[in-house]
């Protein structure tokens, strides 16, 4: 019967289109996603109970991811870590974006402010990432809100320097020629005629640097520089396991890094199907 039903899914399966696999697969990653930063949030209101007689266990039924030293539950924490990680990383996320629609679109008001606009995507982008984002995240105090601000401010050029491009394209066309000789401002004709052409790319953007955010918190906190210890992040998860490591605790570190490495890729695997969904030569498929 269990083959039967398998071979049913198998055909059901064959049976859709590539714009439905496509779908189908965005909405199951989104779905998983959505549920991890749910539990997370569930079970942050609830303090994690420490039980120095269990600490250090090894991955069981009663524990899948095992204990860490305080005897505290490894799959628990993982759960709170990650979303915990995907907040920070869509709060970056949105703030990049909108300084990115803002810088990009006050690039189309001409050549002096398109070099200025220019110059600052060089500038930020001739700093490390990572030790720009410890710069703004010490700045700004640390904590959550430092570590938000520090991913947010170091995202944005990437994604500005795409939609810079795609607006010098846009500006080409005709239409936009005939809006100006119609007596539009230049700002009318950015936010009327460039912003809706902007949106795919802008969007697409967005879910990409999802998973540039969340690597790089992870990496900030996971050196010390971004959530305060008692934060349940996947950083500060690693960083303690680092410590236990050599005495043959493997599973402090494989699950939390698994399971991040899960995250990213399924925040890499939306982009990649969304971006299929936005090539004109599927809609048909």
């Amino acid at each position: 019967m269990s083959s039967a039903i398998a071979m049913g899914n198998k055909s059901l399966f064959q049976g859709l289109n590539l714009r439905q696999k496509t779908i189908l697969i965005i909405s199951f990653t989104s779905i998983l996603l959505f549920a991890i930063v749910i539990i997370s949030l569930f079970l942050a209101g609830n303090a994690l109970p420490t039980n120095f007689e269990s600490k250090n266990l090894a991955p069981s039924l009663e524990h899948p991811f095992g204990t860490d030293w305080m005897g505290r539950d490894m799959f628990v924490r993982t759960l709170e870590g990650l979303g915990l990680s995907i907040i920070i990383g869509a709060f970056a996320s949105l703030i990049s974006t909108v300084l990115t629609l803002i810088l990009g679109l006050f690039s189309s008001l001409g050549k002096t402010a398109d070099s200025f606009v220019s110059w600052l995507v060089d500038l930020f982008l001739s700093v490390p990432h990572l030790l720009l984002i410890i710069l703004i995240s010490i700045g700004m105090g640390g904590g959550t809100k430092g570590v938000i601000i520090g991913v947010a401010l170091t995202h944005w050029p990437s994604l500005t320097r795409v939609v810079r491009a795609e607006i010098k394209q846009l500006k080409t066309q005709e239409y936009l020629h005939i809006s100006k000789n119609l007596g539009n401002s230049k700002w009318w004709i950015a936010t009327k005629h460039i912003l809706p052409h902007l949106s795919p790319q802008i969007l697409l953007g967005t879910i990409l640097m999802f998973p540039h955010a969340i690597l790089h918190e992870a990496s900030v906190t996971f050196l010390g520089f971004g959530l305060s210890p008692h934060e349940p992040a996947i950083g500060i998860i690693l960083s303690e396991a680092m410590g236990y490591l050599s005495a043959g605790y493997w599973w402090l570190a494989f699950f939390p890094g698994l399971s991040l490495l899960i995250v990213v890729l399924a925040f890499d695997m939306i982009g990649e199907n969304f971006g299929k969904l936005m090539n004109p030569k599927m809609a048909h498929e």
